[in-house]
């Protein structure tokens, strides 16, 4: 697919000034874009500032969940109801007050979404192992 861009306007010449390559200038070209432009990091984590003490008490509160899950080898919960889309939950929140990045896939933590891509009879026989009905 070619695309008309016209990037020689000087509005957006100076976004792209530094990058290199051609084929993408041309066509949509992810691969070349990356390949141009993509330099691998080889450095270590010291350029990180520690977490905040708002991602610290987040973080725990999910590590509670996961050590339950992992005690009992189960999901701490899992929706029943509704097969699962980009918008099929409200916003769901660990602590709202500190979260910063808002809404989780479910409207609770650790809530697994129903993925109906099985069929309808591997979704029931997973409710049946975990004591669930549909």
């Amino acid at each position: 697919m070619k695309v008309n861009i016209d990037t020689s306007d000087m509005l957006y010449a100076e976004a792209w000034r530094d990058f290199k390559g051609t084929d993408w200038k041309e066509e949509i070209n992810v691969r070349d874009f990356i390949q141009h432009n993509y330099t691998p990091y080889e450095g270590d984590e010291s350029f990180l500032a520690d977490a905040t003490p708002a991602t610290t008490a987040l973080w725990e509160k999910v590590m509670a969940g996961i050590r339950i899950e992992n005690a009992t080898h189960a999901p701490v919960d899992f929706d029943t109801n509704i097969a699962t889309t980009i918008t099929a939950h409200d916003a769901g929140y660990i602590e709202k007050e500190l979260e910063k990045i808002v809404g989780l896939q479910t409207d609770k933590p650790l809530k697994r979404a129903l993925h109906p891509f099985g069929g309808v009879n591997m979704i029931k026989s997973s409710f049946h192992a975990y004591g669930r009905e549909m």
